[in-house]
């Protein structure tokens, strides 16, 4: 196996960028890769040093604690238990009721709330989470908010990389207790940085998780803004989900604005690379992840994507407890009728994300049988391709491969100053990815007719 280093495990395709592995270490700092993917950097003898706190730490890591023993020590009381939502005390769906929560959200405004309410009551002195960047700055970025502005200003989806070693940096050089709102890989990394260093240990109070279907690189504002005909160099902000409470919610809108001041947009569905599902620019670490739900968070959040929620273009939320005290603050924001949430079980909650749970449960086993070179990550779902059709191994295959040459084709592009070529590309693969994916498609029709012939189950 190739050492457990911050190196090796670049090297395997199982870096997320997280930035714990950089925290209180000099020599270490989050770079950009050509990819447009944050990778740790620094001395080739740190890059390469085989540590046992480097083991512990990263998320991806084969030595670190898995996410069923770190919610198992933080949530022993939770009296419910599920194989795909983990442990909690409860889950519901709804929104936040008071203003301007929802609103100013991509979704049903309840990461805000809590957030605000847990500044309110006292309990943490900051937020640490994901903010537009200032100028000069990458186009967003990990920031801590102090206040109710400062937190509504970091309002919204951002489907970019960032990192925590900076923020975390922060929060060791200043007393105080905080809150994290991060995905699951984020999540469960500062929980295992809280094992290693008692300063975050005392000062991590709460953890607020973001259900998560992958995490996109850089170039994917690259390719908004050549199919939006503006020059990259010219985008000053991003925003991945423009609100529009006149359309359903899952229909996402790119918007850039430029640096004259002028804008741009269009539907997700209009792009090449617009299937969210198809992987296009995805983290290779995604391909690892068995958390859809940040399981280790005291509190997590999603969209409710089913009806008649979806089509509910002001955005809700499923949102699941599982710490006391977050408990307690939304039954009291119910009982005063500033949130309106209703109870459902794990059943509603994962048929919400089915698409990410059998990217990460049946998917990921089938990807843990492919031969692979480097580090082989260790994961809750045994490998395994029995009895999976052959048209859903040819989705999970071509999803990796999108996954992979997009990054690969986008260089490419950019270097050679032709968008085109990664554009009439994307088209093809996708093509070819929708065809086999969905029942309509030609490939996905004639795999079922040989399914049948033999009496499987199709795809």
């Amino acid at each position: 196996m190739t050492a457990i280093s911050p190196g090796g495990i670049a090297r395997s395709g199982l870096c997320i960028g997280c930035g714990a592995c950089a925290v209180d270490e000099p020599r270490a700092r989050m770079v950009w890769d050509s990819y447009g993917q944050l990778k740790p950097d620094g001395p080739r003898g740190w890059r390469e040093a085989a540590t046992r706190d480097f083991a512990a730490r990263c998320p991806f890591s084969p030595a670190a604690a898995n996410e069923d023993a770190i919610a198992a020590a933080r949530f022993p009381e939770a009296p419910h238990r599920d194989a795909r939502i983990g442990r909690h005390i409860s889950a519901h769906v709804g929104a936040a009721a008071e203003p301007p929560f929802r609103a100013q959200g991509s979704s049903g405004g309840m990461v805000s709330w809590v957030a605000a309410e847990l500044l309110r009551r006292g309990e943490v002195d900051g937020v640490l989470h994901v903010h537009p960047g200032r100028e000069g700055e990458p186009f967003f970025g990990y920031r801590i908010s102090r206040s109710l502005p400062e937190l509504l200003a970091g309002a919204k989806s951002r489907y970019h990389p960032i990192h925590l070693a900076a923020v975390l940096e922060e929060v060791r050089a200043t007393p105080g207790r905080y809150a994290v709102v991060g995905i699951p890989c984020f999540i469960k990394a500062v929980h295992l940085a809280r094992a290693r260093d008692p300063v975050l240990a005392e000062r991590v109070a709460f953890t607020l998780g973001l259900f998560c279907g992958h995490m996109k690189s850089a170039r994917f504002v690259e390719s908004f803004a050549w199919q939006l005909g503006a020059d990259p160099a010219r985008v000053r902000a991003v925003e991945y989900r423009l609100k529009d409470e006149r359309r359903p919610a899952n229909w996402y809108t790119a918007h850039l604005t430029l640096d004259d001041g002028s804008t741009a947009q269009r539907d997700w569905w209009h792009l090449a690379d617009g299937d969210w599902g198809a992987g296009y620019f995805q983290n290779s670490a995604c391909n690892f992840c068995d958390d859809v739900v940040a399981e280790t968070a005291d509190v997590s959040f999603g969209d409710a994507w089913v009806e008649p929620h979806a089509s509910d273009g002001r955005g809700t939320n499923v949102v699941i407890t599982r710490a006391p005290l977050i408990q307690r603050l939304i039954e009291t924001g119910m009982a005063e009728g500033r949130l309106d949430l209703r109870p459902v079980d794990a059943d509603f909650v994962a048929g919400t994300q089915a698409a990410g749970f059998r990217q990460r449960r049946e998917g990921l086993a089938y990807r843990l049988t492919w031969a692979r070179r480097g580090i082989r990550p260790v994961k809750r779902v045994a490998p395994s391709a029995s009895g999976l059709p052959p048209r859903r191994r040819l989705v999970y295959r071509t999803r990796a491969a999108i996954s992979r040459w997009s990054h690969r084709m986008a260089w490419a592009a950019a270097r050679a100053g032709r968008p085109g070529l990664y554009l009439g590309w994307a088209r093809g693969a996708y093509a070819v990815y929708e065809g086999l994916t969905y029942a309509r498609g030609p490939l996905a029709r004639t795999f079922d007719r040989l399914e049948r012939r033999k009496g499987g189950g199709g795809g």
